[in-house]
C-alpha cells in the first residue's frame, strides 16, 4: 500500500508561508495514495502560475505547459496513453483567463481526466493583480479603483458546458479535499475541482478567516441531491454562504471510448472497452514507411 511518502520530491516548494497550495499539494499526494496509484501510472501537467509548478513537488511524471495551455498536452496524453491517470493543476487567471477556450471545449468534450484550479482570486505570481474571479469592486495593481466586471462562475460554467463531475473544494480542510480528489479521479470521464486557495501575501480579503465563516459542506443538506442539474445550479449561485463539495455528477461515455482509433477494430458504433482499447503508445510502428509522406511534404 503506498503512503504520501511515495510522492515526495527532493525539492521542497518555495510557496509562501502559509499558502493554500501547501493544503493541495498535501490533499494530492494523500489521495493517490488511498487510491494505490504507482507514480509511474500517474502523468501531472500545469500552465503557469504558483499553482502550476505542481508537478514539481509530486514525483509522478510531469509536464510544466504555457500560460493557459495546460488542457490541450494533457488530453494528448489521455489519448495517447489511456491507461494514465492524468492530473491538470493550474490557477484561476491560467484556467479562466487566458486558458478558457480550452477550459470549455474540454468539458463538452468529457475526455477521462482531473482539472484542479486553485482559485485564489489574484494573479499571486506577478504582483496581486485582478484575476476572473476577482470579486466585483476588487482594488489590485491592475484594477486601483476596484474591478468593474462582474466575477466569473466556475461552478455555474461547468455545468453550463455538460461536465460530468464537478466539485469545489477548500485548501483550509485538507482532508476534505483529499476525498474530492479520490472521487475525481475515481468518476470516469472529465472531473472538474475548483478550489478555494488563500494567497496569503496578495489577497487580504479571501482569507483562511473568511472561507472559515463561509464555506460549508454540501454533505450537511440532506435534501441535497449531486445528480439533480436544477439543485447543483441553485447551488452554484449561491453566495451568503459558499457550499464546498460535489455539485454534481453524472454518467456518460467518455471521449476516447467514442473514438474509433482508440480501438483494435476501428467501428465507430462500439464503445472502446479494456479489452479493445490500443493506447498509441502501444503501436508498432517499426514497419511503418514514410518515404511517401516525406518526399511529398519536405
Amino acid at each position: 500500500m503506498l503512503t504520501s511518502k511515495d510522492f515526495d520530491t527532493v525539492a521542497k516548494p518555495d510557496w509562501c508561508p502559509g499558502c493554500g497550495n501547501f493544503g493541495i499539494q498535501v490533499a494530492i499526494k494523500q489521495a493517490l495514495a488511498n487510491l494505490n496509484i504507482e507514480p509511474h501510472r500517474i502523468a501531472m501537467i500545469s500552465g503557469i502560475g504558483c499553482s502550476s509548478k505542481m508537478p514539481h513537488w509530486v514525483d509522478t511524471y510531469g509536464l510544466h505547459t504555457l500560460h493557459g495551455r495546460s488542457v490541450p498536452p494533457a488530453s494528448g496524453v489521455k489519448l495517447a496513453n489511456p491507461k494514465l491517470t492524468v492530473l491538470i493543476n493550474g490557477g484561476d487567471g491560467d484556467g479562466y483567463g487566458i486558458g478558457m477556450g480550452h477550459f470549455v471545449h474540454v468539458m463538452r468534450r468529457n475526455i477521462d481526466m482531473t482539472y484542479m484550479v486553485h482559485n485564489n482570486m489574484v494573479y499571486g505570481l506577478t504582483k496581486g493583480q485582478a484575476t476572473p474571479t476577482s470579486a466585483k469592486g476588487y482594488k489590485s495593481p491592475s484594477t486601483p479603483f476596484g474591478a468593474i466586471e462582474e466575477p466569473l462562475n466556475p461552478i455555474a460554467l461547468a455545468l453550463t458546458m455538460g461536465a460530468t463531475f464537478i466539485a469545489r473544494g477548500y485548501a483550509g480542510d485538507a482532508p476534505h479535499l483529499t476525498k474530492l480528489i479520490e472521487e475525481a479521479v475515481k468518476h470516469k470521464g472529465f472531473s472538474f475541482i475548483d478550489i478555494y486557495q488563500p494567497c496569503v501575501t496578495f489577497n487580504k480579503i479571501n482569507t483562511y478567516a473568511y472561507f472559515l465563516q463561509h464555506v460549508y459542506k454540501l454533505e450537511t443538506d440532506a435534501g441535497f441531491d449531486k445528480t439533480s442539474f436544477e439543485q447543483a445550479m441553485k447551488k452554484a449561485w449561491q453566495t451568503d454562504k459558499l457550499p464546498i463539495g460535489i455539485f454534481y455528477q453524472v454518467d456518460k461515455p467518455t471521449y476516447e471510448e467514442q473514438e474509433p482509433g482508440m480501438t483494435h477494430t476501428g467501428d465507430a458504433a462500439a464503445l472502446a472497452t479494456e479489452e479493445n482499447l490500443i493506447p498509441a503508445v502501444d503501436l508498432d510502428i517499426s514497419n511503418i514507411d514514410i518515404t511517401k509522406a516525406m518526399e511529398r511534404y519536405m
